[in-house]
């Protein structure tokens, strides 16, 4: 299975899908997780690569934007796929970019969650409402009923 942790920068997603793929791997799971950060050229086609070329056993957890739709169908083409949208006000979305070691420039937040194309999302997250720790149990549960359905 793979599960799309996507939202506006700032939106927690990074801080989510890590500790979802900590309480996998601590169940003893086995998880792989990518994150568009580590990736600066090229993100949506190498995260795509990395999936199609790596191992069918495990829980993917792949943390990007995927704001635009081209990206998101791309994704869906993998078959067993989830979208979890995560999301937040703006401001909330600023002030923690702000905080970010590798903050980026603030225009550029505005782009995304402007332009951002909401995917039909499997399940959503707002982090203005729910804490990280209730967001991680709300990815595990929705985790489970994909897997048994």
């Amino acid at each position: 299975m793979i599960v799309v942790i996507c939202g506006p920068p700032g939106a927690g997603k990074t801080a989510l899908a890590t500790r979802v793929a900590d309480r996998l791997e601590a169940r003893g799971e086995s998880v792989r997780l990518l994150h568009s950060d580590d990736f600066s050229r090229r993100t949506y086609e190498r995260l795509y690569e990395r999936v199609a070329d790596g191992p069918n056993d495990a829980t993917w957890l792949v943390d990007g934007t995927f704001y635009r739709r081209e990206w998101q169908e791309r994704f869906r083409t993998f078959g067993d796929v989830r979208f979890v949208l995560v999301t937040a006000n703006l401001e909330t979305c600023l002030e923690r970019n702000r905080r970010r070691e590798d903050a980026i420039d603030e225009r550029g937040v505005h782009v995304v969650y402007r332009e951002f194309d909401d995917p039909e999302a499997d399940l959503e997250i707002d982090t203005d409402e729910l804490s990280i720790a209730a967001a991680t149990e709300r990815v595990l549960e929705a985790l489970e009923r994909w897997r048994s359905a």
